[in-house]
């Protein structure tokens, strides 16, 4: 009985660092590719890595990433056929995973269905959006930019029922509270809106979207940050034609893990981390402590945590020149990053207090194992390898789930031309912060008419 005991704990330790780890290696070389603009030999990578490392839990990071790479490429159609899917599966997933709150507080994250992050329910969107002006659909592209605002209205609810789903879980101590959500104005969506209704003719609606962006820097300084861009020329009439830009460089955010640990007293559990110093030293950091009824003292457990980090671009400055004209600096309208990480805190709290009431749950329980088992092993070396196997397992269960689309992009630039309707070369240059020209995007040939949105995308995904 006892050998027999070993490798059921081995195989344990197996299964589940394979089934509760994120899968990165499909991104492997991608990042040249991006670089080179190769998007069809990235979309070609992905689809072949579908089903090795994105399973039916994962479809969500799937069409998310395949339909921005589809963007990129210029197939609109695909790109919005697949950020459908994705749009549907998160809200699929959601749904699932209130009425199956109860068992999935038990579970490692990475072994649910992935319901994506509030920004890429957000930012695609702002892609179907764009995608459907490239194919001259002005009334579907409204569609796409209404959502947004509704979807960020609705984002405090939402985690505040999924918080009471996971109250009623038996055996549960805790209280799952969501975050204030302080995102509720996107002024990337006003932006397009107001060139749609000017575009249109309905002046009073532009008016609208820009006093709308106003009030998104007045009311949301965590957010904008920056210099709002000099939008008010945007619906000034002239008698030349208008040619307005959207631009996007870097990379958005990614997830890495953080790993705390949690210390038990009585009827309490108080959470730290560790943090090793230049000089070698570890130090202990306490983030609070916790009432829990029924806990005992002197228990110790490990768990991780998921958080979002912005990736650096090395773009700096993005501008546009018109044949021969004077170069024109775009402005910063969106930080995407920055927008992650906002909408991300909605639902911190949840997270965190579900890992947590994980963590104490399983590692109770594997306690109580290992006293059963310590009565039944004679041999202290097999009973020391069998407490062993079984804190590794319940270990191996706790990595954080670090999935995350990697294909939106990390900024938004945009400005407004005035020139005469025609035929033009436009230019658009990407810059250091020490001024070296990083990329070129030349756009030949492009005829530039009167009383239209003349709308030019460009990127440099870097």
């Amino acid at each position: 009985m006892v050998k027999k005991l070993i490798p059921i704990f081995v195989v344990v330790f197996l299964l589940g660092c394979a089934a509760t780890r994120t899968s990165l290696k499909q991104y492997s070389g991608l990042d040249e590719k991006i670089s080179a603009r190769d998007f069809s030999g990235a979309i070609a990578k992905i689809e072949k890595a579908k089903d090795k490392y994105y399973t039916a839990k994962d479809k969500v990071v799937y069409y998310l990433d395949l339909g921005m790479l589809y963007h990129y490429q210029g197939n609109f159609a695909k790109s919005t056929e697949l950020l459908t899917k994705a749009e549907n599966a998160i809200d699929e997933n959601y749904t699932r995973s209130i009425s199956k709150a109860a068992v999935s507080m038990l579970l490692n994250d990475n072994v649910l269905d992935y319901a994506g992050e509030d920004y890429e329910d957000i930012y695609l969107n702002i892609f179907k959006a764009l995608n459907y002006l490239e194919m001259d659909k002005f009334d579907d592209s409204f569609v796409e930019i209404r959502k947004i605002n509704n979807k960020l209205n609705l984002l405090e609810d939402k985690y505040r029922k999924l918080g009471e789903e996971y109250e009623k879980t038996e055996d549960n101590k805790a209280k799952f509270k969501p975050a204030e959500n302080k995102f509720h104005n996107d002024a990337l969506a006003r932006y397009l809106s107001m060139l749609l209704y000017r575009a249109e003719g309905k002046q009073d609606d532009a008016r609208i979207d820009l006093q709308g962006i106003k009030n998104a820097w007045k009311d949301q300084t965590h957010i904008y940050n920056f210099s709002m861009p000099a939008l008010d020329n945007h619906l000034v009439a002239s008698d030349k034609a208008k040619v307005n830009f959207v631009c996007y460089t870097g990379k958005s955010p990614v997830k890495e893990a953080k790993t705390l640990y949690i210390h038990t007293e009585k009827n309490i559990i108080i959470v730290a981390t560790t943090e090793r110093k230049p000089d070698d030293k570890t130090t202990v950091g306490y983030l609070g402590g916790i009432p829990w009824e029924g806990v005992e003292k002197g228990y110790h457990f490990k768990f991780q945590l998921p958080f979002i980090k912005e990736r650096d671009s090395c773009v700096n400055r993005v501008s546009v020149t018109v044949d021969d004209l004077p170069a024109y600096d775009l402005e910063l309208i969106e930080d995407v990053g920055v927008v992650a990480v906002e909408t991300y805190k909605v639902k911190e709290p949840l997270i965190y207090v579900k890992t947590i009431a994980r963590t104490i749950i399983k590692g109770l329980f594997a306690e109580k194992r290992k006293e059963e088992m310590e009565k039944k092993i004679e041999n202290p070396v097999l009973g020391f390898v069998a407490r062993l196997a079984t804190d590794a397992a319940v270990d191996a269960t706790e990595n954080a789930d670090l999935r995350i689309s990697r294909f939106f992009p990390d900024r938004a630039y945009v400005g407004e031309l005035e020139i005469a309707a025609g035929v033009h070369k436009i230019t658009v240059n990407f810059y250091s912060a020490n001024g070296g020209l990083l990329f070129t995007d030349q756009i030949d040939a492009i005829d530039i008419k009167n009383d239209k949105l003349n709308l030019i995308r460009s990127y440099y995904l870097n």
